[in-house]
């Protein structure tokens, strides 16, 4: 609710970006925007590009070969292209032209696969509980030690997990009557999603006990959770199933990332903080299209260069410190602005975001003090962008255009 208060204090494009940027300065903005753009957006886009693929090869087994016909050495990366490259960059290129016609078709197909997302895990949830081969014995079997520690520490994917819940911050300006439908979108888009979260993990248990679910593969080679807990349930003759439902549920998360992402680099690029290109809206669509493609491009990239998973591993760093500073920005802008019109007023202020940001705080340090080697390349990868944040201060402040 502490982002509704600040998406309808501030509804404008960019989400955190505008946040951080009015309450601690612009270079807090721009670092934040530049960690969306070189990893938390296009990286978690080339992720999901690369699953839809794999999930097709389930049907087409070309679709997810990886196999490389052309290898392309560059500096410190090689770039491979092979079929499940290639069905990836297809999937970005396909939902960035969606988005390029428009909000309003974007919206359509976004709602579209986002039903069809949450009407899959509850059909699966339903019937799990219902017809499935579980056991609520699995509840009670003991699992491992957990301290504070290992708990904090868990949270940090969870949070990861859940990126997207403030999605209508980011295109805030083109939603209409923002002061209303900004924070109906938040509470009942989260709300829907923690209730069918935490079901499916319910169900997940309910399948298999703990020790079972600890030793899932997550890697590329062996089924994730999902599969093994349908088959667990239903049967191997699941599998085909599973794999149509994860294409939609995956392509879903892509869709939404695809919209929101470049409202971040436009308004940045708006406020002389990125090259110049990316305010640039299209004449007949009213759609950031250079922002658009450029996210597309770089996720592209990533895809090509495979190292997306290396960058979200150490974004859950940073997706924890902006969330908890955002939310904390609230309370720089009630005492800053104490009269400025507010269309809604976060529920439970102060004690609820001070809670929120106090988890952020413990996170971060935890993080810093379980997983030093992960908490240092999130601090590198954020500060790689200050010299960019320099340069385009020292423009802005020549009156040069950023290109």
């Amino acid at each position: 609710m502490a982002y509704a208060e600040l998406a309808t204090l501030r509804p404008r494009a960019g989400g955190e970006y505008v946040y951080l940027r009015e309450a601690f300065g612009p270079a807090a903005g721009f670092l934040s925007g530049w960690t969306s753009f070189i990893a938390g957006f296009s990286g978690a886009i080339a992720l999901g590009a690369v699953g839809i693929a794999s999930y097709l090869g389930r049907f087409l087994p070309a679709a997810g070969d990886a196999t490389p016909f052309v290898s392309i050495p560059l500096v410190v990366v090689t770039l491979s292209i092979s079929p499940r490259t290639g069905v990836a960059l297809t999937a970005i290129a396909a939902l960035t032209a969606v988005h390029v016609l428009g909000l309003g078709p974007g919206r359509i197909v976004q709602n579209l696969l986002a039903g069809a997302k949450v009407a899959v895990l509850v059909v699966l949830v339903a019937l799990g509980f219902t017809i499935g081969d579980g056991s609520v014995a699995h509840f009670g079997a003991p699992g491992g030690p957990v301290t504070p520690a290992l708990w904090l520490l868990a949270l940090v994917p969870i949070m990861f997990s859940y990126s997207g819940w403030n999605a209508a911050t980011y295109v805030a300006e083109e939603i209409r009557d923002p002061g209303r439908n900004v924070p109906l979108a938040i509470a009942a888009g989260t709300a829907t999603v923690v209730v069918v979260y935490v079901l499916l993990n319910l169900l997940y248990v309910y399948a298999m006990p703990l020790a079972d679910l600890g030793a899932v593969d997550l890697g590329a080679d062996r089924a994730p959770i999902l599969d093994a807990a349908g088959e667990r349930l239903f049967g191997a003759g699941v599998g085909a199933a599973l794999a149509a439902a994860s294409v939609i549920m995956i392509a879903a998360s892509v869709s939404a990332m695809v919209l929101a992402g470049p409202r971040v680099y436009f308004a940045m690029a708006r406020d002389g903080q990125f090259f110049a290109g990316a305010a640039r809206v299209h004449p007949k669509y009213r759609t950031p299209v250079a922002a658009i493609v450029a996210q597309s491009i770089w996720s592209g990239v990533l895809v090509l260069a495979g190292t997306f998973e290396q960058l979200l591993l150490y974004t859950g760093f940073a997706v924890i410190t902006f969330a908890g500073a955002a939310v904390a920005a609230l309370f720089v802008l009630r005492r800053r602005e104490p009269a400025a019109p507010r269309p809604f007023r976060a529920w439970g202020y102060p004690l609820a975001p001070g809670i929120f940001v106090a988890a952020c705080a413990a996170m971060v340090v935890n993080e810093i003090w379980r997983e030093p080697a992960a908490a240092g390349a999130g601090v590198l990868l954020i500060a790689a962008g200050l010299p960019l944040y320099l340069l385009f201060r020292r423009r802005a402040a020549a009156g040069e255009d950023g290109g």
